[in-house]
């Protein structure tokens, strides 16, 4: 059965993907659309504070879209344009009211939860335990014992993982720009790392879909190649490694762009996790995110889920600056404005990070058509609750579907067991 909704001004049913009523003939509202500005300036967290400077450039790149919008034939397109020019005049305002009393940076009021602190090493196996520990969290051996006692060495078996992906065009958008993978790189030694990643992809006609193609295919190809030849040393080779894939796949889909009118100013988000026996390394562009979840708590404050990535969109920075709050910037009009994506610039800035993971641990990647829709606290009871990967996936696509599906909705669960 087609999906339904309801016009806002008159209440009469339409179908979900309707641009105007059936009754009044009013253009009803669209989803807006992923949009990536030109990099005005970067925009960088630096300690505890962000330059407003910089912020600013980012919203007056976006008023200068939305400008060019009003010329468009479309009633629609036209009214979606001087909304959103409306909203971004309103957070310029704010903004240079702060630089004219002489503010130039602003004081960050969120953070990254700090994750798993390990101070105490198992005298059995070397595991990481939290102080105060009794028995090692890894292998279950006394964390204390007489001077006299040879320590019992306990055989560890190494982690396996439970890997699912699933992507939906959702509710209301006319095709999928989302694109997803899992797989297998084989490592020089014989081993095997485990690549997963999600690409949101942005731009007119099926241009955002052509470039998350490009971006997953590049990451395939590179990373392959790369590990075929070496393999990295330390956290810092495999962040390096991937920051360089996806410094590539940002030059092939610029490349391409620039070659095709149809395609220009395409462009793409990309969160991809690798997993090296106990360790994640991941790289992220836009605001596709990677979640670390545990039943048992995953940051020093016992949280049950930590995001392991920052969104490089105007909402989170208004987030980080206290304007407005999480909850807000769920269903802010201007929450898919992105500052940084694969594509639409010749050069990008990657972000990387690594983490340790254990068994019990739940690892999500998603695009913002899920957690625009579920919040953190419910991505993880899902994750938890559901031991099917397959599954926990098709529960939340579900879910988002169910509160609306405005855009395209991808997830991957990866399930650390022993």
């Amino acid at each position: 059965m087609a999906s339904t909704a309801r016009c806002p001004y008159c209440g009469a049913t339409t179908m979900a993907r309707s641009r105007f009523c059936p009754s009044c003939g009013r253009a009803l509202p669209q989803p807006a659309p992923e949009l990536a500005v030109p990099a005005p300036g970067q925009v960088e967290v630096e300690a505890e504070s962000l330059d407003l400077q910089a912020l600013v450039n980012v919203v007056e790149s976006g008023v200068r879209h939305w400008q060019q919008q009003l010329a468009s034939g479309d009633t629609v397109t036209r009214a979606q344009a001087a909304s959103a020019i409306e909203e971004l005049s309103k957070i310029l305002l704010s903004l240079s009211q702060q630089l004219a009393q002489g503010r130039t940076t602003m004081r960050i009021t969120t953070r990254m939860p700090v994750l798993r602190a390990y101070d105490m090493a198992c005298p059995a196996c070397g595991g990481g335990n939290r102080r105060g520990a009794k028995f090692c969290q890894r292998c279950g051996a006394p964390m204390s014992s007489a001077p006299s006692e040879e320590p019992t060495m306990v055989p560890i078996l190494p982690l396996t993982f439970a890997i699912a992906a699933q992507s939906d065009i959702g509710q209301i958008r006319r095709n999928n720009q989302d694109a997803i993978f899992t797989g297998t790189i084989a490592l020089p030694d014989g081993s095997q790392a485990q690549l997963c990643l999600v690409a949101d992809g942005m731009g007119g006609a099926a241009a955002g879909e052509r470039a998350s193609q490009i971006a997953a295919e590049a990451l395939q190809h590179e990373l392959a190649t790369s590990l075929g030849r070496r393999r990295p040393p330390d956290d810092a080779g495999w962040e390096s490694l991937l920051r360089a894939a996806a410094i590539l796949a940002n030059r092939r889909i610029y490349n391409e762009s620039r070659q095709n009118a149809a395609q220009r100013g395409m462009g793409t988000t990309l969160t991809v996790v690798l997993i090296v026996g106990e360790r994640i390394h991941i790289a992220s562009v836009g605001d596709s995110r990677a979640y670390l979840i545990n039943a048992r708590g995953v940051t020093v404050d016992n949280a049950k889920v930590a995001q392991l990535t920052s969104d490089h969109s105007l909402v989170a920075r208004l987030v980080d600056i206290g304007q407005i709050t999480a909850e807000e910037a769920r269903t802010h009009p201007q929450r898919n404005l992105l500052y940084r994506s694969l594509g639409t610039d010749p050069t990008v800035d990657v972000d990387t990070r690594s983490e340790p993971i254990e068994a019990g641990d739940v690892v999500l990647i998603c695009s913002d058509g899920l957690f625009s829709y579920v919040r953190d606290e419910e991505l993880a009871r899902i994750a938890i609750e559901q031991a099917d990967p397959g599954a926990a996936c098709a529960q939340l696509i579900a879910l988002a579907n169910q509160r609306g599906g405005s855009d395209n909705i991808s997830v991957v669960i990866i399930r650390a067991e022993r």
